[in-house]
């Protein structure tokens, strides 16, 4: 996967210019039902969630690669909002910065990415709390501890190349893995683009956004 780029040199801002924005976190992973056609609507991959929690945005700040942030103990249990990153409140830093979506299957991260932020503004006396909110961008971003659910063959995140997969196509980590279950060689979008040692193409349903059709499985 591509590595995040590098940003301009710029005088770096406090994190009251990021103050607490809209904040929903977008499903991560995805998760695939049990037929020879693998459909969205089942199961989800460890370490997914989705939310709808908000916080306002008075400052009109935007995130960028290399930003930290953490869960905004104002908006609780999902909402979260920018912190230096020296702060005991960070938990994660932005790897990549994509536009923001409606479309969940649309966001596609880097390699490495653990959580997914859509961020929106609100703006007047609007309640962020209660959700809203016009979407801005979308932060990928990675844990700052050394819990990386995202990392290819973990488990969790979006599906990668290396990543493991069960015979119905859900994320699986590669640790556990069995004899009927299979490492993800490519993410296409016809059966004939897998590569030579795909035992496994898997077909999966439409979906709006989604940049592949089919899950390459080989042997783990």
């Amino acid at each position: 996967m591509a590595q995040p780029g590098n940003t301009p040199n710029r005088p770096r801002r406090g994190a009251g210019c990021l103050q607490s924005l809209v904040v929903l976190a977008v499903i991560l992973g995805l998760g695939y039902g049990a037929s020879k056609i693998f459909g969205d609507e089942s199961s989800q991959s460890k370490g997914s969630s989705s939310s709808s929690s908000s916080a306002s945005d008075g400052k009109g700040g935007s995130w960028e690669i290399g930003d930290c942030g953490g869960p905004d103990p104002e908006n609780k249990p999902d909402g979260y909002r920018a912190f230096d990153c020296d702060d005991q409140g960070a938990t994660f830093k932005a790897l990549k910065i994509e536009d923001a979506s409606f479309l969940p299957n649309a966001i596609q991260c880097p390699a490495g990415t653990d959580l997914i932020i859509q961020v929106s503004r609100v703006f007047g006396s609007g309640d962020g709390k209660k959700g809203g909110g016009i979407p801005t961008n979308t932060v990928c971003g990675r844990n700052l501890t050394g819990d990386h659910p995202g990392d290819a063959g973990a488990g969790g995140g979006q599906l990668v190349e290396g990543d493991c997969v069960s015979a119905t196509a859900k994320e699986i980590a590669c640790a556990s893995a069995g004899a009927n279950d299979f490492k993800v060689l490519g993410l296409v979008k016809e059966k004939t683009e897998c590569p030579a040692a795909t035992t496994e193409p898997m077909q999966l349903m439409m979906a709006m956004g989604r940049p592949y059709d089919v899950i390459c499985g080989g042997k783990v």
